[in-house]
């Protein structure tokens, strides 16, 4: 038997490297297993949001990430007929394309095969290539998965306290247990197509993350150059000339050098279960986000920014295992809500692609210089989903509120200090954002100086608002929030801090699950 290990964390994609990033700063040990035997090559998620710049802040390698992504002009969506067609119509990518005042992070554009690598380095637990979970089981006390090196058809047995799985959509952890999912599943066929050519002179001056057009959709990849083409696949894969049909797509006569070919499935669902005892799904093993909007990558990372405090909490005694029930009850509504954006999102591009259609039917222009516009549905909305991504409100055992109702949750994002939301970007007495003041430890935000009980099993750091922050969060005083290691806030007093006993009673109900 492998030596134990805490957490074996399955898939090596951004939610599994992320995961493995966030338990080691706990001081977990984890393994991470991934099947394939690099990370991937594929550029697949194309945008990293504000929440998840955030995160990767916390995590200390927000700078890199955003030095190897495009400059924030990029953050924007622009319809054309051809790539080398002007503009029908256009719109910001909110938060990306620039900072936004809700958080002193902004998200950007950049590529998954750009964005793995900066994950992989920022933890130094053990990752094996190439080897797969085929099997698992759960005991008392753990979980035993039988993993099998694929070049070497070896076997061997690993024991685990936890085991998280982040193994994708078609998630063999998710298979094996037998958990069903809501949603319409398979909803399209996609082709990749990764190449190089002289594009430069059609998209320098007007910069976009995306170009979408009647053709497909056309992605630059990194700064420096290369592109993906974006296609729904074809009947026949192994005969298609990929070279040719960029090109044709493309509408001139332009060199193109094709470097990867990738086929996938577009899936939309919700596993019907997040936990299955010591067995927890995050990402797209939990939930599958279509594309439209960069949303499913996002959505997973802050699935285990969510999970990683209370896996750490459990395993080393401050918390009790009820806990771990609230990662399902908080976040698979936030799963729901996110899918059915995404399924909006897919909605509203169709119809503007629909609306140009009808133009050109029409007779309306096709000029180089002169498109006729088209109004997006959205009116400059797309990707302006704040209130998804800045937005998370929670209600479970672990948010102390008086009220049980569902909070209200929609694309615009407006910043509250209630219990259960994610906590407002403010400034503290000696200069730094509350962002920075929150890490593996609980956080007590007061307007005054307070001392804490000298002895208390939970890590606790106490932090001093600016006074002016008394009357500024609702028709009560702010007198103290306790905000959790997911920097949502746990529960909220009015007048002044709790003293010591109150407090050890929050602590302990957040905890306890």
């Amino acid at each position: 038997m492998h030596p134990e290990v805490e957490v074996l964390i399955v898939g090596g994609g951004p939610v599994g490297l992320t995961a493995r990033a966030l338990l080691e700063r706990w001081g977990v040990r984890v393994l991470l297993v991934e099947k394939h035997r690099e990370l991937s090559p594929f550029p697949r998620s194309r945008l990293v949001n504000v929440r998840s710049m955030e995160i990767f802040r916390q995590l200390g390698i927000a700078e890199r990430i955003r030095a190897a992504a495009f400059p924030a002009e990029y953050g924007r969506i622009r319809f054309r007929d051809t790539l080398h067609a002007p503009d029908f119509a256009s719109a910001a990518m909110i938060g990306v394309n620039g900072p936004v005042p809700e958080s002193p992070e902004f998200g950007v554009v950049t590529s998954q095969d750009r964005l793995e690598p900066t994950l992989l380095g920022a933890a130094a637990s053990q990752v094996r290539f190439g080897v797969e979970l085929v099997d698992v089981a759960e005991e008392d006390e753990g979980v035993v998965a039988r993993l099998v090196d694929r070049a070497s058809g070896a076997e061997t047995p690993v024991r685990a306290r936890y085991v998280l799985a982040a193994d994708g959509a078609n998630s063999t952890v998710r298979a094996r247990l037998g958990i069903g999912t809501t949603g319409p599943g398979a909803v399209g066929r996609v082709t990749t197509v990764v190449f190089d050519a002289d594009l430069d002179h059609w998209s320098a001056r007007q910069p976009a993350g995306v170009y979408l057009t009647a053709q497909g959709s056309f992605l630059p990849l990194y700064p420096e150059g290369g592109w993906a083409w974006f296609t729904p696949t074809p009947e026949d894969t192994e005969g298609a000339d990929w070279s040719g049909r960029v090109s044709r797509s493309l509408g001139a006569d332009v060199a193109v050098d094709v470097l990867r070919v990738q086929h996938w499935v577009v899936n939309a669902f919700v596993a019907d279960r997040f936990r299955h005892g010591r067995i927890l799904l995050a990402g797209d093993a939990a939930h599958a986000i279509p594309p439209a909007g960069g949303l499913g990558m996002n959505v997973g990372v802050a699935d285990v920014h969510n999970l990683c405090w209370k896996l750490a909490g459990v395993l080393r005694g401050w918390a009790w295992p009820g806990l771990l029930d609230s990662y399902e009850t908080e976040r698979r509504p936030v799963a729901h809500r996110t899918l059915g954006q995404a399924v909006e999102n897919s909605k509203m591009m169709f119809q503007v692609q629909e609306v140009r259609r009808e133009q050109l039917q029409a007779g309306g222009s096709h000029g180089e210089q002169t498109p006729d516009r088209v109004e997006p549905p959205w009116s400059e909305q797309y990707f302006a989903q704040l209130g998804l991504v800045l937005g998370v409100a929670y209600r479970s055992a672990a948010v102390l509120t008086g009220d049980g109702s569902p909070p209200e949750t929609g694309t615009a994002y407006v910043p509250t200090a209630e219990p259960g939301h994610r906590a407002p970007h403010l400034r503290l007495t000696d200069g730094r954002c509350t962002l920075d003041a929150f890490g593996e430890w609980f956080t007590l935000l007061t307007l005054a100086p307070w001392e804490p009980p000298a002895i208390l099993p939970w890590p606790l750091r106490v932090e001093t608002l600016p006074a002016e922050q008394a009357g500024q969060w609702g028709p009560d005083p702010l007198g103290a929030l306790l905000v959790r290691p997911d920097g949502h806030i746990a529960a909220r007093w009015s007048y002044g801090p709790p003293d010591g006993a109150t407090l050890h009673d929050a602590l302990t109900a957040v905890t306890t699950g």
